[in-house]
């Protein structure tokens, strides 16, 4: 008898290889990842796309029995996430709070958000309130784990354990720590959205897509995450196979912008497209501004005599939001721009180009006369990075 005990404590019912236990806890770590992404993230909170009621329930059900979570709780915590983002209200801001606190704490964070009960009912709308919601999901949502818990142990014995506390700490640190925190400190930024939130890593997989966070951010509501050529959203791919089988309708993606080359007349067509694109053209613009840089940075450092270390702060300044500069950084920036008209005009018509769409009271006759007025004055500026720039924004249809 007790040799049996041992021997099931040791290896369960399934006599799992250590690789094979690897393989299961990649596995469930990953669904749970995938179920996140796909039903909390994307369907739940954003609405980028609709499920069909077997996958949205399973979702349901899987997030339930590996990580206790409800539904309702995520989807308000994380649409004021995006409601107040970076300010002193976002629950889980590594701007206001410090990128230890959110990288260390954010399940804390997370846990002691769900008890704000304003939050709850200003945010949580929409989402599942059936009977199982209620009495189960919800009403018993720490059974599901702990159900989980001797499902590993009676499969693998003993080291079951050990897989049911990678799985309890999966969502904690990927989604609360290397997302929340990592995701808003430290990356690449395809977009300057109006937040800190970054890329982390063009390959969306380990975090289902989730490391293209700044895409995210810029582009809210849509149900898939890459953005550029080389980037993957493995969590995009699975929602795809999902739309071919019927299990799945996608609602909204990010917008792409239409070119005519042979367009070099701005109508209200092009004021359309671009305020529409006004993500892409500020990427675009971005390049240009680049081009200018490493013309005019040998001049800096030789006749303007600047030092390495101020042009480096000053150059990741120049791509910074306007109305985010600070002071200091205002004063760091003017210095600069004494000693390059270039790089000073190119940030003078960036605040230009983008009061274009942000003049909401301004009649479409007065925004396309800004516009034509902007790029006239562009390619006659003597900058060539700018002129190029210009004839590019005429084509947009």
């Amino acid at each position: 008898m007790i040799d049996a005990v041992l021997d099931f404590l040791a290896n369960g019912l399934t006599r799992a290889s250590g690789w094979e236990v690897f393989f299961y806890a990649l596995a469930v770590t990953h669904i749970t990842i995938a179920a996140v992404t796909i039903y909390l993230h994307r369907s739940a909170t954003h609405r980028g796309l609709d499920l069909h009621p077997i996958p949205s329930h399973f979702f349901r059900f899987w997030l339930w029995l590996t990580t206790g979570m409800v539904t309702k709780e995520w989807v308000a915590i994380h649409r004021k996430h995006h409601a107040k983002c970076e300010t002193e209200e976002d629950p889980h801001s590594p701007v206001t709070r410090g990128i230890k606190k959110v990288f260390f704490e954010g399940a804390e964070l997370y846990r002691a958000e769900s008890k704000n009960m304003e939050t709850m009912e200003k945010y949580g709308y929409g989402t599942p309130d059936d009977w199982v919601e209620r009495n189960i999901y919800t009403g018993r949502s720490a059974t599901g784990i702990v159900l989980m818990l001797f499902i590993n142990v009676a499969l693998f014995g003993v080291i079951g354990v050990s897989v049911w506390a990678l799985q309890m700490a999966w969502i904690p640190i990927t989604a609360a720590g290397i997302i929340n925190g990592i995701g808003h400190y430290w990356g690449y930024r395809n977009y300057e959205c109006n937040d800190a939130a970054t890329n982390i890593f063009p390959i969306g997989i380990l975090i289902g897509g989730e490391e293209l966070h700044n895409n995210h951010h810029t582009f809210g509501t849509s149900a898939k995450l890459s953005a550029k050529w080389y980037e993957f959203d493995i969590g995009w791919m699975y929602i795809r196979m999902l739309e071919t089988v019927g299990l799945a309708k996608v609602k909204k993606v990010a917008p792409q912008p239409k070119f005519d080359p042979a367009k070099l007349h701005l109508d209200f067509d092009t004021l359309q497209s671009v305020i529409a694109n006004r993500y892409d053209v500020t990427a675009k613009y971005a390049k240009s501004l680049k081009q200018t840089w490493h013309d005019e940075v040998e001049h800096l450092k030789e006749k303007a005599q600047l030092e390495s270390g101020f042009l480096r702060s000053a150059k990741k300044l120049l791509h910074r939001e306007p109305n985010k500069l600070e002071a200091p950084h205002k004063e760091q920036l003017t210095e600069l721009f004494a000693h390059s008209k270039p790089l000073k005009t190119m940030h003078e018509m960036r605040v230009e180009l983008g009061a274009i769409w942000e003049r909401s009271h301004a009649s479409r006759d007065q925004l396309l006369h800004q516009l034509q007025d902007w790029c006239a004055r562009a390619e006659a500026s003597g900058i060539t990075a700018l002129r190029d720039f210009s004839l590019r924004l005429r084509s947009y249809a």
